[in-house]
C-alpha cells in the first residue's frame, strides 16, 4: 500500500516535471524566433512587429536582456487581473474560456475538498475496517480512505450520501458556467464584424450530373432546397500545379527585391547568382535579369495553367463554397444532412480564407475517408502503446520502484 514516503515522491516528481515544462515555456516565450509562436493576434492586428528582423544578428534570434528573464512570470497575475471583455479583445475568446476552465475547477474542488476533509477523512478514521481485516497490509494513508470502513458498516452510507453531492455541485457548476461561455459567445459573434465564412458553407461530394456542370448542378440544388436564403457559390478547381507556381514566382521575387536592395546600396558592381542547385555551381549571371526573366517565364506559364483550368472540365472538383443571405440560413445548412444519400451533398461550415488548405480540397472524397481511418487506426496503436512508457514512469513513482531502477540511490534515500 501507498505510504506518505511514496506520495512525496510522487509528488516531487511532479512539482519538478511541471517546474521544468514552465520553465522551458517562459524560455522560449522570450526568444525572438517564437515571437509569432506566442503573440499571433498581436501580428494579425499590427499592434507587434518581428524583433528578428532588426538589431544585432545574435539578438535576432536569442533575448539578451536579462532582465526579462527575472519577470517572466509577471503575464501571469496580469492575465488572471484582466477584465474578460477586455482579455477577448486582447487574445481572443478562446483565452478567456481558457482562463474559465481553471476558475471551474477551483468552484469544483475547493468545496469538494472542504466537505471531504470536514466530513469524510473523519468517518474514515475513526473506522476500524483495517484493524478488523486479517492478511492485509496498511499504512496510515489507508486509514484516510473507505478501504478503512468495513462492509455492511452504517458509515458507508456517508459516503453515498457525499457522493450524490459531490455530483450534483459538479453538474451546477457546469451548467452555470456553459450558460457564461453561451453567453460570451453569443455576444462576441454580436459584436464581432462580419466575415464571409459567417455566411458561407463548404459542400463536398457533388454528385455528378449527366446534362449539368458542378456549377449548374449546385446552383440548381440549392435554388430548390434553400430558395430563401440561398446567395452564390464558388466551385473549386484542382489548382494545384498553379498553386506551386504562384508559390515559386513569390520566392523569385522576393530575391529579386533583394538583389535590387543590394545593388541600390552599393551600384559599383552589379549581383552575379549562380543558377545550379541552391546557388552553389553553375553559370554565374546576372542576378537581377536572371530573376527578371525567371519570373517572367513564370507568369506566362501561370497564365497558361489559368486558361487550362478553366477551358477543362476536368480540373472541375466536385466541391463548392455557397454563400447564404443570412447566418441562420448557413447554419441551417451547415448542420443539417441535405440529401437521402449520407455520402453526397456534404456540407460543413467553411474555413476562414487564411485557415483554408487549398491543396486537400482536392481529394476525393473516397480518399479522404480511407486517410481518416488509417489516422484513426494509427492515434489508436499510438495510445494503446502510449501505456508503455506510462507504465514505466509508474514504476518509478514509489521508493521501492526507484531502488530497483536506480540501485545507486538507496543509500541516499535512506539518509
Amino acid at each position: 500500500m501507498a505510504t506518505l514516503g511514496d506520495i512525496g515522491v510522487s509528488a516531487a516528481l511532479n512539482l519538478l516535471g511541471a517546474l521544468i515544462f514552465l520553465l522551458a515555456f517562459a524560455f522560449l516565450r522570450l526568444q525572438p524566433f517564437n515571437d509569432r509562436v506566442y503573440f499571433p493576434k498581436w501580428y494579425l492586428k499590427g499592434l507587434r512587429s518581428s524583433p528578428s528582423r532588426s538589431g544585432a544578428f545574435v539578438r535576432r534570434f536569442v533575448n539578451l536582456d536579462f532582465r526579462s528573464y527575472v519577470r517572466f512570470l509577471n503575464w501571469m497575475p496580469a492575465a488572471l487581473k484582466m477584465p474578460e471583455p477586455e482579455l477577448i479583445d486582447h487574445a481572443g475568446l478562446d483565452s478567456a474560456v481558457y482562463l474559465r476552465i481553471y476558475l471551474i475547477g477551483l468552484k469544483i474542488f475547493i468545496p469538494v475538498a472542504i466537505l471531504a476533509w470536514a466530513v469524510l477523512v473523519p468517518v474514515n478514521w475513526t473506522s476500524k475496517g483495517l484493524v478488523v481485516a486479517k492478511n492485509q497490509t496498511s499504512s496510515d494513508i489507508d486509514k484516510l480512505s473507505i478501504s478503512n470502513v468495513s462492509d455492511g458498516d452504517h458509515r458507508l452510507w456517508t459516503h453515498i450520501v457525499m457522493a450524490y453531492a459531490f455530483t450534483f455541485w459538479t453538474c451546477y457548476v457546469l451548467l452555470k458556467e456553459y450558460e457564461i461561455v453561451a453567453s460570451m459567445r453569443l455576444q462576441f459573434l454580436a459584436t464581432e464584424k462580419r466575415r464571409p465564412d459567417q455566411f458561407t458553407v463548404l459542400v463536398r461530394n457533388v454528385p455528378p450530373d449527366p446534362d449539368e456542370s458542378v456549377s449548374e448542378n449546385v446552383e440548381h440544388f440549392f435554388l430548390v432546397n434553400h430558395p430563401d436564403h440561398y446567395l452564390t457559390h464558388q466551385v473549386v478547381y484542382n489548382a494545384n500545379k498553379l498553386a506551386t507556381l504562384v508559390k515559386k514566382k513569390k520566392k523569385m521575387l522576393n530575391w529579386l527585391v533583394y538583389y535590387n536592395n543590394k545593388f541600390s546600396r552599393n551600384d559599383s558592381a552589379r549581383p552575379m547568382v549562380k543558377t545550379g542547385f541552391l546557388g552553389l555551381w553553375g553559370k554565374r549571371v546576372d542576378a537581377i535579369e536572371y530573376y527578371t526573366s525567371e519570373i517572367d517565364k513564370l507568369s506566362k506559364e501561370m497564365a497558361e495553367e489559368r486558361e487550362r483550368i478553366a477551358s477543362d472540365s476536368n480540373s472541375v472538383m466536385p466541391a463548392a463554397f455557397v454563400s447564404f443571405k443570412t447566418r441562420w440560413g448557413a447554419a441551417v445548412c451547415a448542420q443539417t444532412q441535405q440529401c437521402r444519400n449520407p455520402t453526397v451533398w456534404l456540407t460543413e461550415w467553411a474555413p476562414e480564407p487564411r485557415d483554408v488548405y487549398w491543396k486537400n480540397l482536392a481529394i476525393p472524397y473516397v480518399s479522404l475517408r480511407i486517410r481518416r481511418l488509417i489516422m484513426g487506426v494509427a492515434f489508436f496503436f499510438l495510445t494503446f502503446f502510449f501505456m508503455i512508457p506510462i507504465a514505466l514512469v509508474q514504476s518509478l513513482a514509489s521508493i521501492e520502484g526507484i531502488e530497483k531502477a536506480a540501485p545507486f540511490l538507496k543509500h541516499i534515500i535512506e539518509m
